[in-house]
């Protein structure tokens, strides 16, 4: 019999959080339910609940959950009742980039993640009364007391972790820390910029301090998330609002930085960041508004032989990444706790608010 529970439901798109009683479906094969304790808010939630990413309403919205195993559906074998787990995004299994290794690059990405609202065979798993609601997001729908999920996207860590600190590995901080160790990977004495220092983008400061480059450079607008930059280990900030990013990081660089990461979601930015990169430089985008298009000087890429990369979850395999993301924390090298401001799941729409003004950078709610 599906699970009654509690959730956080969108029922247009703009308006805000409504937490209501639904219907939670029963776990059907390679399926689990988990008891959610923290997830964290980030960007694309908030994308989703304005309209402006292909997800449907009335939705239930959260992808950045981690909490405790409740339930198994038939077949699974990796997970069992009372496992403590980080929820992360969805992948198929079955096509060439998830048998790769590659599940970021899953040929259905987009559909599990975003465009579907259900499971891939179309049926729902949330109800409202009679009401199907469109949720299964980012194969989760965290924003609850309880979320279907599936074993591929349930990650068991250490049963001591703190969820409210390491929800947000599921999405954020992998994004953002993979950016950097799985996928530009700088060399020891090299350069890296970070354009926006969100959770994505200090998560890519702290990844940088934990290779050798020499220089990481954080760009922003905000004087705070550049004072918290310089304490998570950049060695020069720069304010866009004050200095001319592209200039001042090829002055401090002496021509550019050999590694740039896009964060912010801003084309203008990502024309920055492009600029800002070297000779042979890696432009990486992690930043993705849907429909927007960037111009670029197609001769300066050209002449100065530089590439651009788009990075989707940090670019690694999230059962091998995540518990190396956590047990770095609990070594004191990736002090997530610093971006994390937590709030009771009644107050969803103040973390929200709290979210999208940039009074916090990393709101987790606790349930």
């Amino acid at each position: 019999m599906p699970k009654l529970i509690r959730a956080a439901v969108v029922p247009e798109p703009g308006a805000d959080f409504e937490t209501m009683d639904v219907l939670l479906d029963d776990p059907r094969a390679g399926e689990v339910r988990v008891r959610v304790e923290a997830v964290g808010i980030c960007h694309a939630d908030i994308a989703a609940r304005e309209g402006t990413t292909p997800f449907q309403h009335p939705a239930v919205l959260g992808h950045e959950g981690a909490g405790v195993v409740e339930t198994v559906g038939a077949g699974v074998t990796s997970l069992r009742p009372g496992d403590r787990v980080v929820l992360t995004f969805a992948s198929c299994g079955a096509c060439a980039s998830c048998r790769s290794g590659l599940p970021s690059q899953c040929v259905d990405f987009l559909s599990l993640n975003f465009a579907a609202g259900a499971r891939p065979d179309g049926s729902p798993t949330l109800w409202h009364g009679d009401t199907p609601l469109h949720g299964h997001f980012f194969g989760q729908s965290s924003f609850a007391t309880h979320a279907l999920v599936t074993e591929r996207n349930a990650v068991k860590l250490p049963d001591d972790a703190p969820p409210a600190t390491l929800a947000p590995l599921g999405c954020g901080i992998q994004t953002g820390a993979g950016a950097v160790l799985n996928v530009l990977r700088p060399a020891p004495g090299g350069s890296v910029a970070v354009f926006g220092a969100g959770a994505v983008g200090l998560a890519a400061v702290m990844a940088a301090r934990l290779t050798q480059a020499a220089q990481v450079i954080a760009v922003d607008v905000n004087p705070g998330r550049l004072a918290l930059a310089t304490e998570l280990g950049a060695t020069d900030t720069i304010d866009a609002r004050t200095a001319d990013p592209v200039a001042t990081i090829r002055k401090l660089t002496g021509g550019g930085a050999g590694h740039v990461l896009e964060s912010s979601g801003n084309v203008l930015v990502f024309r920055q960041a492009v600029d800002a990169a070297a000779i042979g430089g890696v432009i990486g985008i992690v930043g993705a508004p849907f429909g927007r298009e960037a111009a670029v000087d197609v001769a300066d890429i050209v002449n100065a032989s530089k590439r651009i990369v788009g990075i989707v979850e940090g670019g690694g395999v999230p059962h091998v990444f995540i518990p190396t993301l956590a047990a770095l924390h609990a070594a004191g090298r990736l002090p997530v706790e610093r971006l994390v401001t937590t709030f009771p799941f009644d107050r969803i729409n103040d973390a929200a608010r709290a979210a999208a003004s940039g009074e916090a950078v990393k709101p987790v709610l606790l349930l």
